[in-house]
């Protein structure tokens, strides 16, 4: 049996500035093959930039009618950056983290939420507030893993390791703001530790 994924996001999960084979979805499916799982190419629906309403609205966009094997959704920096509204936040992510649902044909335990990243601590973010960054993604992420954990779908918690390694030029892209692969790979292997448990089950 082959199984297909969704990964559905922003920069961080197209992985901007590293090649394809680096982003998290593509290095989670090689870490889903070799535990021995036939696992497809990902199917990738994010852009840099992109805020929750404007993802629903690619979603729409794209009209996919398949329903896949497990859907990961990472999305809400922009949200933070660009200032907006926590609560307006937790309504469209709710309503998003429903669409990734029925994308996995409503098995709530396939969908797989990523928390948002650091990005504060980042060489980019001089001369920023970056301890309000860092409350307003602690708020951002304790809003999601509360929606996320009510839908009964798996939270991964992955802003520790961007706040650990976010001054490491090697953990950085050359924008000195996005993740390198080598971060994305600590992102994969907790992702994919917990999509074998559900696969394998």
């Amino acid at each position: 049996m082959t199984y297909t994924y969704l990964a559905l996001g922003d920069s961080y999960t197209i992985g901007e500035q590293v090649p394809l084979h680096e982003n998290f979805p593509f290095q989670t499916t090689a870490l889903l093959k070799k535990q021995g799982l036939q696992v497809a190419d990902p199917v990738i629906i994010a852009t840099t930039g992109w805020t929750t309403d404007e993802l629903a609205a690619a979603i729409r966009e794209r009209n996919l009618r398949e329903t896949f094997s497990f859907v990961t959704l990472l999305i809400g920096v922009n949200n933070q950056y660009r200032g907006r509204d926590l609560e307006n936040y937790k309504q469209e992510y709710a309503q998003l983290l429903d669409q990734a649902i029925r994308f996995a044909n409503g098995h709530t335990q396939n969908v797989f939420v990523l928390s948002t990243p650091d990005w504060g601590v980042t060489p980019f973010a001089e001369g920023k507030d970056r301890q309000k960054i860092a409350e307003e993604i602690d708020a951002y992420n304790a809003a999601e893993k509360e929606i996320t954990e009510a839908h009964k779908c798996h939270y991964i918690y992955i802003t520790d390791s961007t706040r650990k390694n976010g001054t490491s030029p090697e953990y950085l892209a050359e924008d000195g703001l996005h993740p390198s692969g080598k971060e994305y790979h600590i992102w994969a292997e907790r992702l994919a530790a917990e999509v074998v448990k559900v696969l394998k089950h």
